[in-house]
């Protein structure tokens, strides 16, 4: 079976009630491409709002997650909040909080194998910084950040995670890797899968891409055949994201 595309929006620390609702309506009564799965990423005190607004069809995922179930953690969103709040997944390992928040590789992990032993899917960020890219550590330090996680999840798990490659030097800055650099990389990652996970995972699990994707460079991207998809960021404010959500269309 082809791996179904995926196509994550990002939020960020952006939007207002208001906005939010517009684009949630605008996601609604857009026709999306119904082979493409579809998760999108609000600021958490809006993921409730979210949830009640998308259509059942559109995934909605929290940012963060804490990798304790509860306790003395102040500021903190645990699992069990996520679910009873109807949220079924988690961007974990985001560029931006290892390189601004400081969260070390295995800590990551925790998180992840947390979220999913919670009953959570996961969108698993990778990347490496435009210093690493030029010092031709792209692929070990990637190797790096996945090997943090293997040593916590059972190859079973791996089932629940899509994997987005995220340079860190093409996040937010208009630069993005061209299609070659991204296949080189995702097919890297596929390779590292059916070596330390398993053949079914090499087969099955999805590696999306995501730094300053817009609705210009997704078609290009979307052609190449380790990319499964994207992980979108400013232009899923945008009535654009329609467009890279139909890229293959």
């Amino acid at each position: 079976m082809p791996r179904q595309f995926f196509v994550g929006g990002n939020f960020k620390m952006n939007g207002v009630q208001e906005s939010i609702t517009n684009i949630v309506n605008n996601l609604n009564s857009a026709k999306l491409d119904s082979n493409t799965e579809v998760v999108i990423s609000p600021p958490a005190v809006y993921l409730a709002l979210t949830r009640s607004l998308a259509d059942p069809k559109i995934g909605v995922a929290a940012q963060n997650v804490y990798d304790k179930p509860n306790g003395a953690f102040t500021g903190e969103i645990s699992v069990e909040h996520l679910r009873d709040t109807k949220v079924d997944w988690a961007v974990i390992g985001h560029s931006e909080r290892r390189v601004i928040l400081k969260e070390c590789d295995d800590f990551i992990a925790r998180k992840v194998k947390a979220a999913i032993e919670g009953g959570l899917s996961v969108i698993f960020c990778v990347g490496e910084t435009l210093e690493e890219r030029e010092a031709n550590k792209t692929i070990e330090v990637v190797t790096r950040q996945l090997n943090a996680a293997a040593k916590e999840l059972s190859k079973e798990q791996w089932a629940k995670v899509v994997i987005a490659y995220e340079p860190v030097w093409a996040i937010g800055t208009g630069k993005v890797a061209t299609t070659e650099q991204a296949q080189e990389v995702h097919a890297a990652i596929r390779k590292w899968l059916g070596e330390a996970i398993s053949p079914q995972a090499k087969e099955d699990v999805r590696i999306i891409y995501g730094g300053s994707v817009s609705e210009k460079n997704c078609r290009e991207l979307a052609k190449q055949p380790d990319v499964d998809g994207f992980l979108v960021g400013g232009a899923s404010l945008k009535p654009a994201f329609v467009d890279i959500i139909n890229a293959r269309i």
